[in-house]
């Protein structure tokens, strides 16, 4: 199947949204606290289709030349690539912009920190010194 990336230009808190970003685990995202279904959100979301059905959510957010990311993938669609893919894109987004690093905050109380932060290290981010901070530079065409 054909994954389809989906810019939402403005982007709103929806019962798609809720079944995906809002049903994280607790601790897993604090970005989504206080969202109200139809209130229109910050930063640059991008939706991830397949098949017809929401497959997941990429997230963006960039200041200074830096972009904060933030994927989620819906549940019935995890351990099948989209994460990677969604990945894939969200540093494609932040290469189109000129940004020079992309990062993910890990909360502390994320249930599955060591898991997220092994995941994210697998694909390139590095720890730095504030903790559950991990970052990657963005790689330039042809690099």
């Amino acid at each position: 199947m054909q994954r389809q990336w989906i810019h939402e230009s403005p982007a709103r808190w929806d019962e798609t949204k809720e079944a995906v970003v809002g049903r994280a685990p607790k601790g897993a995202i604090s970005h989504v606290d206080g969202y109200r279904r139809g209130g229109m959100l910050p930063g640059d979301w991008w939706r991830v289709e397949e098949g017809g059905r929401v497959a997941g959510y990429g997230w963006m957010d960039h200041t200074w030349g830096d972009a904060e990311i933030l994927l989620a993938v819906h549940p019935e669609a995890q351990k099948q690539g989209v994460g990677a893919w969604i990945l894939d894109r969200l540093e494609g987004e932040a290469r189109s912009r000129g940004l020079n690093y992309m990062y993910n905050v890990v909360p502390s109380g994320h249930p599955d920190a060591s898991g997220l932060t092994g995941w994210l290290e697998k694909h390139g981010f590095q720890g730095s010194h504030e903790p559950g901070l991990l970052r990657r530079a963005v790689k330039r065409t042809g690099a």
